[in-house]
């Protein structure tokens, strides 16, 4: 089974196992009474979605979960080639990071390709009084060290996403001779401890030169707004 065959299974098998309108709260609730150990991130659509779709695909081992591990970074799947799931507003633009360029290299040089399966949707966000972030924090129990480290600064909080409106399932395949065509993200960037931080590449989907596969997602509450 080549990749484009593994495209298509994927799309059928994740359309009849995930829903399209992804509810922040339930989300996360699934995601803590089944066992996810990412429920208290800020960025649940992207967790939540990797979660279905380890849950998903993993079935009678159509894909290897995780996937294979170069350095500190793991993909999420293997199955022909190595594959990271991801989740992406359309409210932010085109660009999706992705994982560290020096790893993707090398999974190239192994495998020749490497893929990403992005749910692209419209989110929606927390009202002015924050109801949805205190309800997360409440959940939690406790202030995270992030958010406290945030207080700490004196910096906003970002507003968090409430809902997820799926609209299309992207599949973007990236070869050797088109990860010329890739972006960077956090080059040059420093963290607190002064250490550099990893280079990543960024997609950009709009761009043609990429290898892309994109489903529409049938979604009757698009159709209604």
């Amino acid at each position: 089974m080549d990749y484009n065959e593994v495209i298509n299974e994927v799309f059928s098998k994740l359309m009849k196992a995930i829903p399209t309108k992804w509810d922040g709260r339930s989300s996360i609730e699934y995601m803590k009474n089944n066992g996810c150990h990412n429920w208290k991130q800020m960025e649940w659509p992207g967790w939540y979605f990797q979660f279905m779709c380890e849950n998903v695909l993993s079935k009678d081992n159509f894909f290897s979960i995780p996937g294979p591990i170069y350095g500190k970074v793991e993909f999420d799947g293997f199955k022909c080639i190595p594959w990271d799931f991801k989740a992406h507003s359309s409210n932010s633009g085109t660009k999706v990071p992705t994982n560290g360029y020096d790893e993707i290299c090398k999974a190239l040089l192994e495998y020749d390709s490497v893929g990403f399966i992005i749910a692209k949707g419209e989110a929606t966000f927390d009202d002015p009084g924050q109801s949805f972030k205190k309800w997360h924090d409440s959940l939690k129990g406790r202030t995270s060290i992030y958010e406290l480290q945030r207080e700490m600064r004196g910096a906003k909080s970002r507003r968090r996403k409430t809902s997820f409106l799926l609209e299309e399932l992207d599949f973007i395949v990236i070869k050797r001779d088109t990860l010329k065509y890739c972006g960077s993200f956090q080059k040059g960037m420093i963290n607190s401890n002064g250490a550099k931080r990893n280079p990543k590449v960024m997609l950009d989907l709009s761009d043609p030169r990429l290898e892309r596969h994109v489903f529409k997602v049938s979604n009757d509450e698009k159709k209604n707004k």
